[in-house]
């Protein structure tokens, strides 16, 4: 691996520069002495670095060892290790938005934590992550858990592994999952030994029978497991009618359910009431929808049976996929999530096309409402993310395009305002410092629809609006005070305006706690976003926190890097708890950062 070359030219901030990669934006950027207010000037920061007695990045810090990348990094606790991979899906301080491979190598510290007898600790971790979702991936903990159930060397954690089954795979999706997983660490084994079919068949049989019935037949399969797989494989056997009804029907299909009543007719045992009745009108209803015919009168019956039987998306024919009076029966109960969602479909159905139709009241009254936006907790930057992608009028992927309706996407606008609410405040002081270089005008890494300068004034936005104690700082020759231009009342496009024009520097990521120490000033938060490239000089950003944190008195304070359309990096102290890289950025990066500055990372 070729490690960092330490670069240094008359008049240009120090920096590091890596080996050529897929995006390489800066370069060699001069220093220019404008003297502005509230801007770190270069002797001010070379100080704050000599006060901190600075340790160049090529030389080790206290506790550190080589790593392969060259440099130094520091040794890691196994349970927290265990419970990062879990939560971030990476065990040091790294989230990464775009989806990494789950492989064995990647959970190192569960494997140890096992081989120290401490597997039943480590699925009451696992237990503990997926239940009161923490995880941002749910793939994270199922993988941890199939590992546990098929590799655990003593006999207490397998059980306690198959035991919390029912409660971290909680969908088929998940189930699915898991039994691909649990044969992929069987090492040349089935996985399906007795202490997997009794689990799985639990799994089954543990559930109400309707629900279970829901369950089947909205998810279906996954990764190339069926639930006629998955039951012939576990051999579950059911303890009541209505859910040997609902297996019957996994399995063999409804053919299979007429069968399995034997001298009744359907309609018989429909009138006879009970659970099996209602399971039985229940998959009959879903069997009938799967029958509908092309064309308005089979259309209008689709619609009744989503109103009326709870049929859902799922159950709706690709026939009717295309429906504006089935798409109109779904909008009525439809989650705000899944509106955001769908958005783009109605309109190229064109069920926006009259300015004041219904299905635009119905959308201005889901998106208007405090209390929906409330309850569905969706983060402002999720709701950005669908304003502009919606705006757009084509879909980040595939091929689906639609006219723009003007009331849909000013509904989408005042809703990402209002949901500034839904963010809890953390009261703690942040310190937010912006890259203004010209290359944040790159899409993001995890959302093509947006750009790494939109994103960044956004997530400003949220934070000007929700905390008390906030300072935006920008990058120039040092560090500018921009507090002037991101604050309370002012709008996105105004901000994203304010903040293009400025001029801008390197991305030395110890340069807000450097600011911060010589301006004596208090915070709990740091937090750089950049775009690609973040590198740092004199002053390692691990160092410079811990000697801000112990000349300030505030133990605790942290820092998050955010490369917003990087493919890689890593800042992060591992074994610091208060440090965090975020690769990349989507929606769901802010409730990554919210929970990290909440203590629960």
């Amino acid at each position: 691996t070729v490690g960092p070359v330490q670069k240094r030219g008359r008049g240009r901030l120090s920096h590091t520069q890596y080996p050529p990669s897929p995006i390489h934006y800066r370069n060699n950027f001069h220093l220019t002495s404008l003297p502005r207010s509230g801007t770190m000037s270069r002797r001010g920061l070379r100080n704050a670095a000599h006060t901190l007695n600075a340790t160049p990045q090529n030389k080790p810090l206290a506790g550190q060892k080589a790593n392969n990348a060259g440099g130094y990094s520091y040794e890691v606790d196994d349970l927290m290790c265990l419970r990062r991979f879990l939560i971030l899906g990476a065990e040091g301080g790294t989230f990464y938005v775009k989806e990494q491979k789950l492989v064995q190598e990647n959970a190192g510290a569960l494997a140890r934590l096992v081989a120290a007898g401490r597997g039943v600790e480590a699925v009451a971790l696992v237990e503990k992550v997926s239940v009161e979702g923490l995880a941002f991936r749910t793939d994270t903990t199922i993988f941890a858990l199939a590992l546990l159930a098929r590799q655990a060397s003593d006999v207490a954690a397998k059980r306690a592994a198959y035991a919390a089954l029912g409660k971290v795979a909680r969908i088929p999706t998940h189930l699915f999952a898991f039994v691909d997983f649990a044969e992929a660490a069987s090492e040349g084994g089935t996985g399906w030994g007795r202490a997997q079919r009794s689990a799985v068949a639990h799994w089954y049989t543990a559930r109400p029978a309707r629900a279970l019935a829901t369950a089947v037949t909205k998810y279906t399969q996954r990764g190339g497991w069926s639930h006629r797989d998955v039951l012939r494989l576990c051999h579950a056997k059911a303890a009541d009618e209505a859910t040997a009804v609902v297996l019957t029907y996994a399995v063999k299909g409804w053919p299979g359910v007429v069968a399995s009543l034997g001298d009744d007719s359907v309609e018989a045992a429909l009138g006879r009431g009970g659970d099996r009745s209602r399971v039985l009108e229940f998959l009959l209803n879903v069997e009938t929808a799967k029958c509908l015919a092309p064309g308005a009168a089979d259309a209008a019956r689709m619609a009744a049976l989503i109103r009326e039987a709870g049929l859902v998306r799922e159950h709706v024919p690709t026939v009717h996929l295309n429906s504006v009076v089935v798409w109109e029966a779904l909008l009525e109960q439809m989650p705000l999530t899944a509106l955001v969602r769908n958005l783009g479909k109605m309109s190229a159905l064109g069920m926006f096309e009259q300015a004041k139709g219904p299905a635009v009241r119905a959308v201005e009254s889901k998106l208007g409402s405090a209390e929906q936006l409330q309850r569905a907790r969706v983060h402002p930057f999720a709701l950005l993310l669908a304003l502009v992608t919606y705006r757009r009028g084509r879909g980040d992927k595939g091929k689906l395009e639609w006219p723009v309706s003007a009331r849909v996407a000013a509904a989408l606008d005042r809703a990402f305002y209002a949901s500034f609410k839904n963010v809890r405040a953390t009261g703690k002081r942040w310190m937010l410092a912006l890259d203004v270089s010209g290359s944040m005008g790159t899409p993001v890494m995890g959302s093509s629809v947006i750009t790494a300068r939109d994103a960044s004034a956004a997530m400003a936005m949220v934070a000007v609006n929700t905390e008390e104690h906030v300072d935006v700082v920008a990058f120039h020759t040092g560090l500018m005070d921009i507090g002037d231009k991101v604050r309370r009342g002012v709008q996105l496009d105004t901000v994203v305006r304010n903040i293009s024009g400025l001029p801008f520097g390197g991305t030395d990521c110890a340069l807000p706690m450097l600011h911060a120490l010589q301006r004596r000033k208090k915070v709990d938060v740091f937090v750089v976003y950049t775009d690609s490239e973040t590198w740092f000089g004199d002053v390692h950003p691990s160092e410079a926190l811990r000697r801000y944190r112990a000349r300030m008195s505030i133990p605790d304070a942290k820092l998050i890097v955010v490369g917003m359309a990087s493919n890689g990096f890593s800042i992060a102290d591992p074994k610091d708890p208060n440090m965090l890289d975020v690769v990349g950025f989507d929606a769901s990066a802010p409730q990554v950062m919210q929970a990290f500055v909440e203590g629960t990372i």
